[in-house]
């Protein structure tokens, strides 16, 4: 009888020779993603612009089990900034040969605005006087150039994992963009910059996707619904953690799960995306269904 032990869960998600960073990893998305990596045994270094959240992270999360895999407080950070990515990627390269997997999830939420009037006049008042040009810039700056130029600032170290320098075949290093089902959608959910920037990042991931694969390393993004994280809870305990109430998500009205994702889940989707070398150039959406509901594309 042929063995099937290769599909087994705990070889198909070993992530015990892994080396990975993930930006906004103290908090949220990005701390779900560090727990589901270490806890298959990947060294996971968490940065971030607070140093205090990223240890707290770190010292309440850090895993025990058999695997061996650990996550680092490493900053701070600021990702908008080309010389705090250039001293990062300097000081990580002095502890590592090499890294596997970036997760660029760092990201803000940006203001806020209800295009809910039918008069031309008040719905101009109420958009023009409710948001700012710089409050624009920020946002993109932060949910997309932080990503290409976190990226490229990475994409040596990613590239030394490939053998014969590191132990990877080529297209097993990758990266992860954090994007959004708001991305993808035609409502605006009263934040036009912020669903304008996303939908920016997904297109960046399959730019990046289509003309870094000559470095043989991937790009893929995962697009999440509602999830649990400091943007829709607007906060988190000392743990790091957010509650998303499953009926404050049906409140709603357009998310057929009628709950919020939990942080399983979403750790599934990074480990799918991290592990598996053949995809590339994806956007994994995470929404409960509501890309079914809400017009998208």
């Amino acid at each position: 009888m042929a063995s099937t032990s290769q599909f087994n869960a705990s070889s198909l998600y070993d992530m015990s020779s892994f080396v990975a960073v993930i930006t906004g990893g103290g908090t949220g998305i990005g701390l779900m993603a560090a727990q589901a990596l270490a806890a298959n045994g990947a060294k996971v270094y968490i940065l971030g612009r607070r140093l205090e959240a990223l240890q707290a992270a770190a010292e309440s999360h850090d895993p025990s089990g058999p695997r061996g895999g650990s996550i680092i407080p490493f900053g701070p950070c600021d990702v908008t900034k080309k010389d705090d990515l250039e001293r990062i990627v300097k000081e990580l390269g002095e502890k590592e040969k090499y890294i596997n997997l970036l997760c660029c999830n760092a990201g803000i939420g940006g203001p806020k605005a209800e295009p809910d009037e039918s008069d031309a006049k008040n719905l101009k008042k109420t958009l023009w006087e409710s948001e700012s040009v710089e409050q624009w810039g920020e946002t993109y700056k932060t949910d997309v150039t932080a990503v290409y130029f976190t990226t490229v600032a990475f994409l040596p170290l990613l590239q030394a994992s490939i053998q014969p320098n590191g132990p990877s075949e080529r297209f097993v290093p990758s990266v992860i963009t954090t994007s959004s089902m708001s991305g993808q959608m035609r409502h605006a959910q009263g934040h036009f910059s912020y669903n304008a920037a996303k939908a920016a990042t997904v297109h960046l991931t399959k730019l990046m996707s289509s003309e870094f694969q000559r470095t043989w390393i991937r790009v893929n993004s995962i697009a999440p619904g509602y999830f649990p994280s400091e943007m829709t809870a607007q906060e988190s305990d000392e743990k790091q953690k957010s509650e998303l109430p499953a009926e404050k998500v049906q409140e709603k009205g357009h998310v057929p799960a009628m709950r919020g994702g939990r942080e399983t889940e979403m750790g599934m989707a990074f480990l799918f995306l991290a592990k598996n070398a053949y995809v590339n150039g994806q956007i994994l959406t995470i929404d409960g269904g509501v890309l079914n509901v809400v017009g998208g594309q």
